[in-house]
């Protein structure tokens, strides 16, 4: 791999490592930040969820702003915002404060985010992204799974502050890296779309502000309700922009390619059921097993390790056999692995008989990363790469919250904390939601286009002649 495409790597993916920890790495530092700062539950609700409405709603503006000003440039305007909200946070002095830097953490990671893929598909060849997808792969999905396991940890052996500080020198690093590491590129002839922007950022607002806010609130409160009407509303006039305007920031035109469309729907799909079930399984582990947040992340190790070891191999398979199969197995494994866990799941239940269930779901989830990226880059025009990243990371995190509220509705209406077996009558059928919804994401990845490859047509370029 040229020295240009291994510096590549290494910048996008340590900078992706730290915008996925910061999904859940504050989860298990939450009592820990009330007895510090004070605030009832809602607004420790919102030191999690102030960085998930952000990420979610600004990720397709900051695609679209790399295509417009420089994906490098935008790339370190990024890290620098995102690192000095990492700080901020550390530096809070109560809830309010904290609040209000994990927004802005959110807006730099939103910017960040899109670009890595963008960046690292133009260093690395063609022939080698499987296997570069695959190791970026396999550093997401560990930030993603480890996220609590960090939290936990650094809590209990420092301080809370510390799950923000890890970001500053990190980020410190990477921004001078990235200016001398990175080529810089820009989408041709790109215009920034202001009306697509502010629709799809105020529909994904409303969505993604409901979904998170319905299980405190109840689905049918009047807030959650005017939030998923209007947020709906506006990603249906967005959808509307995209098939008239001119130059939209997102042509529907691309989900018209199967390729693109399936994998969307799959990854959706996959993070409704994963974010959901990674949610509720950190908490019985620790609230029903009565493990500390630091025993309760190593215990869940054999899932948060396996996609370091999965992950590379899927980018070789992608390259070898194609994404599809890859993917359908991926999603299949994890869907096995959750049912696994509803199957066995008890007030007493040992570690040996959760162990299966741990270890198919961490080689589910990292087999997917790769070949995902590497159906969605190869499914659109490299002038859309920087805009199709955007649109699927932002519908991972809105199947992520999506997930979260959907499946702690379910154990609440069944169950709760009030016992182990209170929590197990709730967990089960959130669990068995959860198996279902990765499920229905294998079956939305069988309407991608199989591998069609020849000797002049190779393997890396199977979505080619699909595209619009």
């Amino acid at each position: 791999m040229p020295p240009k495409a291994v510096w590549a790597l290494v910048v996008t993916g340590v900078a992706g490592f730290m915008a996925a920890l910061d999904n859940l790495v504050v989860t298990t530092a939450l009592p820990a930040i009330r007895k510090d700062l004070g605030g009832g539950l809602e607004d420790l609700e919102w030191t999690v969820n102030a960085y998930t409405l952000t990420f979610a709603v600004l990720l397709l503006s900051g695609a679209a702003l790399g295509d417009r000003f420089g994906r490098r440039r935008l790339f370190v305007t990024g890290l620098a915002i995102f690192t000095a909200a990492s700080a901020a946070a550390a530096l809070a002095p109560g809830i309010e404060a904290l609040i209000a830097a994990r927004a802005v953490q959110g807006v730099g990671a939103a910017i960040t985010t899109p670009l890595t893929l963008t960046l690292l598909t133009a260093a690395v060849p063609a022939a080698r992204r499987g296997i570069a997808y695959g190791i970026k792969g396999a550093v997401d999905g560990l930030a993603v799974a480890g996220g609590p396991l960090v939290g936990g940890a650094l809590t209990e052996h420092l301080s809370w502050q510390w799950i923000f500080w890890l970001n500053v020198p990190l980020g410190l690093a990477l921004i001078p890296l990235a200016r001398l590491r990175l080529q810089e590129s820009h989408a041709p002839d790109a215009r920034l779309d202001l009306p697509g922007t502010l629709l799809v950022s105020g529909g994904l607002f409303g969505i993604v502000y409901g979904l998170v806010n319905a299980n405190a609130h109840g689905w049918t409160s009047p807030a959650v309700l005017t939030a998923l009407l209007a947020g709906s509303a506006l990603i249906a006039v967005f959808i509307r922009h995209g098939f008239r305007h001119k130059r939209p920031m997102l042509p529907m035109r691309i989900f018209r390619n199967r390729a693109f469309a399936g994998v969307n729907a799959a990854s959706v799909c996959m993070f409704l059921g994963m974010f959901g079930s990674v949610f509720l399984l950190s908490q019985f582990l620790q609230n029903a097993l009565g493990q500390s947040p630091t025993e309760a992340g190593l215990r869940m190790l054999p899932w948060t390790g396996m996609p370091m070891i999965a992950a590379p191999l899927s980018g070789y398979l992608a390259d070898r056999v194609g994404s599809r199969p890859v993917v359908i197995a991926a999603l299949a494994l994890q869907a096995l692995g959750l049912a696994h866990f509803a199957l066995v799941m008890s007030p007493d239940v040992s570690y040996a008989a959760q162990l299966p269930g741990l270890i198919v779901s961490g080689i589910g989830m990292g087999l997917f990363f790769a070949p995902a990226a590497k159906l969605v880059m190869n499914g659109v025009r490299p002038a859309e790469q920087g805009m199709a990243s955007g649109v699927t990371n932002a519908l991972r995190e809105v199947g992520g919250a999506l997930g979260v509220a959907v499946l702690a509705s379910l154990f609440s209406a069944r169950g709760g904390y009030g016992s182990p077996q209170r929590f197990i009558d709730g967990l089960t059928p959130a669990l068995w939601a959860g198996a279902a919804a990765v499920a229905l994401g294998a079956l939305a990845a069988t309407l991608i286009p199989p591998l069609r490859a020849s000797p002049t047509h190779p393997p890396v370029t199977e979505f080619a002649e699909s595209r619009p």
